[in-house]
């Protein structure tokens, strides 16, 4: 049996996605497809991932020695009831934290070479 949540979207239309089976027995006669309705926008469910992802970013962001990259990467999950929410590994919630600083040649400039030998 495949189950779907379907979300609709505030600009017309909708976007279904299919949810994980959930354990358990099912009837025998329960086969086909079934299609859950939403009780909220899908943007408004993606909203909230896009907030946590926001003040992420802005803890980062203001850091003393701000990093020349960020990247975060987290999976998103869809339920009928909960809307979107930040998919889980095990037992906890899961973001990926990238950052990058990129080495400014011109900022700080290197100290001399060490030469062999003195002019003569």
């Amino acid at each position: 049996m495949v189950e779907l949540v379907r979300f609709p979207l505030e600009s017309g239309g909708s976007v279904s996605f299919e949810l994980e089976e959930s354990p358990g027995m099912v009837h025998a006669g329960r086969a086909g497809t079934i299609i859950r309705e939403a009780g909220e926008s899908f943007e408004r469910a993606l909203g909230e991932v896009r907030n946590a992802a926001s003040v992420t970013l802005g803890q980062f962001r203001s850091m003393t020695q701000r990093p020349d990259e960020v990247e975060i990467t987290f999976g998103v999950k869809v339920d009928a009831e909960a809307g979107a929410i930040i998919a889980k590994t095990g037992m906890q919630g899961q973001f990926e934290i990238r950052l990058k600083w990129v080495h400014d040649a011109s900022a700080t400039p290197d100290p001399d070479p060490i030469q062999d030998e003195a002019p003569a």
